[in-house]
C-alpha cells in the first residue's frame, strides 16, 4: 500500500516534495491542496508540474476514502457508511465505518468515527458489541470530513462515532491538528468535542494538547454498577477521571459534559441522582441524559419519558445544568450507540 497524503504536516510533506524532486515550497502547495482545496485527486494540484504530480502518483495515495452508501433519516440525519483498511494482527483487514450528519437549524455536526468497533466492549452499545477491527488512520478519519455531500458547511464535529478516540490517540490527534491548525481546516477547538470512557492518561494529553471539548460517557455513578455496564470501570476507575478533570479549569470557553444512557430500572432512581449529584458537586459541567435506543441482544429498556424528566429535575435542583438529547436517526440506526458499519436500514449505494 502507498503511503497516504491526507494527514501530513507541513514539516513531514516538505520531505515528501523533496523525495519527489519538488522543491520544498511545494509542500505548503499541497498542504492547500489537501485541506483548503480539498482535491480528490493529485492530478488537480495544477500548480504543482506534471513531472511532480507524475512522481506524487508514483510514491503517494492521496488517501481519500469516498463513502460507499448513504442513508436518510425522516428528521434530516444522514449517515455514510466508509470503507477502511485497518492493520491488525501484522496484516490488513477491511472493514467499513459509519459517520453522520445531524443538521439542526443553521448547524451541521459529524460525528465522527476513530476505529472500526471496539474493544471496550460497553454493553449497550452496537460497536462495542461487534469487537475491535483496527484503528483508523488519519487520512480515514478526515476522509469523514471532505467526503461527505455537506463537507463545506459543517459547523461542528464530535468524536463519538464508532471506537473510542482516546485508544487511537496518535492518529486522533493528528486529525485534531490538521482539524484547528492555520495550516489545515481551521476550525476553532470549540467547534471539536471528544467523547471518551476515560482512558486517563491520553485523556490527560488530550486535554493538555488542545482546548476542545470533552464528553465522559458516565451511565452509572456507583462504580459496581458501572463495571456491569462497562469493563472499563476496572481498568479506569469514574473516580480516578473525574479526579482528574478537577484538575483542569472548566469555566471558560472549554467545556466538559458526561453522556448517560437511561435504563429502565437500573441506574434512573433517585439514587442514582442523588450519587451522581454527590460525584459532580463543584465542577463545572452539563449532564446529557440520552435515551437507551434498543439494539439485538442486549436486555435492556429505556426509561420512561417522564422519568427522565423528574431525573433532570432533581440534578438541576441541585445546580447540575442537565438535558434531555433530543434522539435523531434512530430509524436509520444512526442514534447514539447503534452505528455498527454495515449496510443498516435504508441504506443507499453511491
Amino acid at each position: 500500500m502507498k503511503e497516504k497524503l491526507l494527514g501530513k504536516t507541513p514539516g513531514e510533506l516538505k520531505a515528501v516534495a523533496l523525495e519527489c524532486g519538488l522543491p520544498q515550497f511545494s509542500a505548503k502547495q499541497i498542504a492547500r491542496w489537501l485541506y483548503v482545496g480539498r482535491v480528490s485527486s493529485i492530478d488537480a494540484m495544477t500548480d504543482i508540474s506534471k513531472a511532480g504530480r507524475e512522481a506524487l502518483k508514483d510514491r503517494y495515495d492521496l488517501g481519500l476514502t469516498a463513502p460507499s452508501a448513504c442513508s436518510v433519516s425522516s428528521d434530516g440525519t444522514r449517515k455514510y457508511l466508509f470503507p477502511v483498511r485497518c492493520p491488525l494482527a501484522g496484516g490488513f483487514e477491511d472493514s467499513s465505518v459509519e459517520a453522520v450528519m445531524i443538521p439542526d437549524d443553521d448547524r451541521r455536526t459529524i460525528c465522527v468515527s476513530s476505529q472500526a468497533g471496539c474493544r471496550m466492549g460497553c454493553k449497550f452499545c452496537m460497536t462495542g458489541r461487534q469487537g475491535f477491527h483496527g484503528n483508523l488512520s488519519p487520512a480515514d478519519i478526515l476522509s469523514q470530513f471532505i467526503s461527505i455531500d455537506e463537507s463545506r458547511s459543517l459547523t461542528n464535529a464530535v468524536f463519538m462515532g464508532m471506537g473510542e478516540p482516546l485508544d487511537n490517540f496518535g492518529n486522533v490527534m493528528r486529525a485534531v491538528e490538521v482539524l484547528t491548525a492555520d495550516w489545515g481546516f481551521a476550525w476553532s477547538p470549540k467547534r471539536i468535542t471528544l467523547s471518551t470512557i476515560g482512558v486517563i492518561p491520553n485523556l490527560k494529553a488530550f486535554l493538555d494538547g488542545t482546548r476542545c471539548h470533552v464528553a465522559v460517557s458516565l451511565h452509572d455513578p456507583f462504580p459496581d454498577e458501572r463495571l456491569d455496564l462497562m469493563p472499563v470501570q476496572k481498568a479506569w476507575p469514574l473516580e480516578d477521571v473525574i479526579g482528574l478533570l478537577r484538575q483542569y479549569d472548566f469555566t471558560g470557553q472549554r467545556r466538559v459534559s458526561f453522556e448517560y444512557t437511561m435504563f429502565s430500572g437500573i441506574n434512573d432512581t433517585k439514587r442514582h441522582a442523588d450519587a451522581l449529584i454527590r460525584l459532580l458537586r463543584g465542577l463545572e459541567c452539563r449532564v446529557n441524559l440520552i435515551r437507551f435506543h434498543k439494539i439485538p441482544g442486549a436486555p435492556y429498556e429505556t426509561s420512561p419519558a417522564v422519568v427522565m424528566e423528574n431525573f433532570r429535575d432533581r440534578l438541576s435542583n441541585h445546580g447540575i445544568t442537565a438535558t434531555i438529547r433530543a434522539s435523531r436517526g434512530e430509524d436509520i440506526l444512526a442514534a447514539c450507540g447503534m452505528l455498527a458499519g454495515e449496510h443498516g436500514a435504508g441504506l443507499k449505494e453511491r
